[in-house]
């Protein structure tokens, strides 16, 4: 059950709170602050006198254990040893990279910057999979300990519950959004069938171009706030985008540069609409399930009103549709 203090605190986590954090650790603030693009957490940057700026991250109550955001720090550590491209978090004198401050939880980053990728052909897409088969390659060493997985029941019938019972739906839309994912639901399932036996690996999750910083070298991620454990195809399908087409000559870049560092076993190919649906229903109860924190309903306006829960069910016999279509080939 939720602290009504501790998620108070954290919508009104304020200036003083914060640079009073990364000053206990020693590191003296020039008292500059920019909030950052970030939801699910309070992300911040703060100027350090006579030093780099760093990236400070407040972690939302309730939502991940110690041990789910230590087992995070880990695999990104692990990461960058073996030199590819993901910010790790700084470690402090304790050892640990997960700090506490007057009921906070938070970790310190280095501040890298970057833009928002642009894939623009062939060869940004061969770069891309070559990033992803590097982190899958560590990935696949070990599994997490800690970690949630991406399966149906979180994803979707979870999410799909969550909104129905809880009524975000408007009643007169009810009936169409039920039935419609009542069937939509099997079809999840004999996706999964139709795929086999896959191999779950630590992935980071949430792989779409806005959680991306491209630079003069290459791209990287800047976070791992979501990591989790499934199937390859999760940390490939956000960045494939246009018609039938388009989409299988991007998973053919893809994999080429993909396949250089880990192999890809292409019936999870069965799984990309299968997982496209499920992040549908997985935002909607994303969405809804912050809906008391104050920033949702100022950066989210049009979520649950009737104009949203149309444009959803219009969405979703969209993916009905896709989800009848053969799987895309990749030779």
């Amino acid at each position: 059950m939720k602290n009504p203090d501790e998620i108070s605190d954290f919508y009104d986590l304020g200036p003083g709170a914060i640079l009073d954090a990364v000053e206990m650790l020693g590191l003296k603030v020039d008292g500059s602050l920019l909030a950052l693009n970030s939801y699910e957490n309070r992300v911040y940057r703060v100027g350090i006198e006579s030093d780099a700026p760093v990236v400070v991250k407040f972690y939302r109550p309730q939502r991940w254990s110690d041990e789910t955001i230590l087992e995070e720090h880990a695999f990104a550590r692990e990461l960058a040893e073996v030199e590819i491209p993901v910010v790790a978090p700084i470690t402090g004198d304790s050892g640990s990279s997960l700090y506490f401050h007057a009921g906070h939880r938070f970790a310190v980053f280095p501040c890298l910057g970057g833009r928002t990728p642009e894939l623009n052909g062939g060869d940004d897409y061969v770069l891309m999979g070559r990033f992803i088969g590097r982190i899958h390659a560590v990935g696949g060493l070990r599994p997490f300990q800690h970690r949630p997985s991406v399966d149906i029941d979180s994803y979707a019938r979870q999410s799909y519950q969550f909104v129905l019972e809880n009524g975000f739906i408007p009643k007169e839309l009810e009936l169409a959004y039920r039935s419609l994912v009542e069937d939509i639901l099997p079809i999840l399932d004999a996706g999964y069938e139709q795929a086999g036996t896959i191999r779950n690996i630590r992935l980071h999750g949430d792989c779409h171009a806005g959680n991306i910083l491209w630079t003069d070298t290459g791209p990287h991620f800047v976070d791992l706030d979501d990591c989790r454990t499934g199937p390859a195809i999760q940390d490939l399908w956000m960045l494939l985008n246009g018609s039938r087409q388009d989409m299988t000559m991007q998973i053919a870049d893809l994999l080429d540069g993909y396949t250089e560092f880990c192999e890809f076993e292409p019936r999870e190919l069965h799984l990309l609409e299968v997982l496209r649906t499920m992040r549908l229903l997985h935002y909607s109860a994303w969405l809804a399930r912050r809906w008391d924190d104050p920033a949702f309903p100022r950066t989210f306006p049009w979520f649950n009103t009737n104009r949203y829960w149309e444009e959803q069910i219009l969405a979703l016999r969209e993916q009905f549709a896709m989800l009848q279509e053969p799987a895309l080939v990749w030779n």
